[in-house]
């Protein structure tokens, strides 16, 4: 082995002992490294050589390609949410849960459903028409048990037990539209805790600990609608969940191309391919921006500011506003992606029509000089 030193270096090596040398040089992996040796033996630069060239610190990093081996896609980071094995039975605390099982709901069937059912008496919420407000007919404690179906596609569960909300779950499904998996919708589901306030003139807030706390005792509160305002908000963050989930997907499906390009193989997708995961993201951002009200507060709220106060604060402790964010900048990313790839596998087809024309003419060609020497030689 032979070792190469700079003028520099031998400058450097003049104030170290050749013990810590040998040492600095053994064939221990934690000793014999480049980052070591840097950290050992070279000096950090003082800021006269920062107009050197020679000592620029762009010159002192290694190459991208030597430290970026492959193109890493950050994982959706996961959102500490509340479980039923978590909550201690606390009295005076009840459970709310939010689950989103499809894309739309049949209302008016649904409510024939609840009719025929006789277990929950389905009412509406004024001004709304897009939600059924169902109350549980036979009462188990005094805490009353209220569901919300949201003809968005999801359903919010007040003071429900596991096996009731599964009997829920599995009275909804007759009435979906493009359901999602159930390993989905449990995964995105959330709950909350909900209860009562003890001082008679605060009104319903979200406490500190994001506990929904409700005062049936104020005059000017109509605790149905406090309760569909939390339910409201609640909704809206396990669809966007259920959103994020399926944009995440979309990214490692997508994550292998992203490779190949980046190591310049051929790409295994089929213009068919590219054009449907086009359609998958325009959908996604129709979904997301122009079918849902993540951008704007509905217009449920404008005419009653205190329920508008309640819905943006749900709102904010969910996230709601930075998760479409961030969501949005995912999708301008694949889609700028996506027409990158369309682009070269619609040159890779022009191409191909291009030689299939050019093939033509030279056999064209071939046959008319067979054609000229066959006249010749007669």
């Amino acid at each position: 082995m032979t070792f190469y030193f700079s003028h520099r270096s031998v400058s450097i090596l003049k104030f170290i002992p050749l013990k810590q040398i040998a040492q600095s040089f053994s064939t221990k992996p934690s000793v014999f490294s480049i980052s070591s040796f840097k950290s050992k033996f070279v000096p950090k630069p003082s800021t006269k050589h920062l107009n050197n060239p020679q000592f620029s610190p762009r010159f002192l990093a290694s190459s991208p390609h030597e430290t970026i081996t492959s193109i890493q896609v950050k994982k959706r980071p996961i959102r500490k949410k509340k479980s039923l094995e978590d909550e201690q039975v606390t009295p005076g605390v009840f459970n709310v849960v939010a689950f989103a099982t499809s894309e739309e709901y049949d209302l008016e069937n649904l409510i024939s459903g609840l009719q025929k059912q006789e277990l929950y008496e389905p009412k509406s919420i004024p001004n709304e028409n897009d939600v059924v407000h169902a109350f549980a007919k036979y009462k188990v404690e005094k805490e009353p048990r209220e569901i919300f179906f949201f003809r968005e596609g999801g359903v919010v569960l007040w003071n429900i037990t596991d096996l009731e909300s599964s009997n829920v779950l599995n009275f909804v499904r007759k009435y979906e539209q493009d359901s999602y998996s159930e390993r989905l919708v449990q995964a995105e589901s959330e709950i909350m805790n909900y209860k009562y306030q003890v001082e008679e003139n605060k009104p319903s807030c979200l406490d500190k600990d994001g506990n929904f706390v409700l005062n049936r005792q104020m005059e000017n509160e109509n605790l149905t609608l406090v309760k569909y305002t939390f339910s409201n908000a609640m909704f809206l963050s396990v669809k966007l969940s259920i959103w994020e989930a399926s944009l995440q997907k979309y990214i490692e499906e997508i994550e292998e191309v992203t490779e190949d390009l980046k190591r310049g193989k051929r790409i295994k997708m089929s213009r068919q391919e590219a054009l449907r995961k086009h359609g998958e993201l325009f959908a996604l951002r129709h979904y997301l921006n122009l079918s849902s009200d993540v951008l704007d507060t509905p217009d449920f709220y404008w005419e009653n500011e205190q329920l508008e106060n309640l819905y943006n604060q749900v709102c904010v402790y969910f996230c709601i506003n930075k998760r479409t964010k961030v969501m949005n900048e995912k999708i301008n990313h694949c889609v700028a992606l996506i027409e990158l790839l369309s682009h070269h596998l619609g040159d890779k087809h022009h191409i191909r029509l291009e030689w299939m024309i050019i093939i033509l003419i030279m056999v064209e060609v071939v046959f008319e000089t067979i054609h000229y020497i066959d006249r010749y030689m007669h």
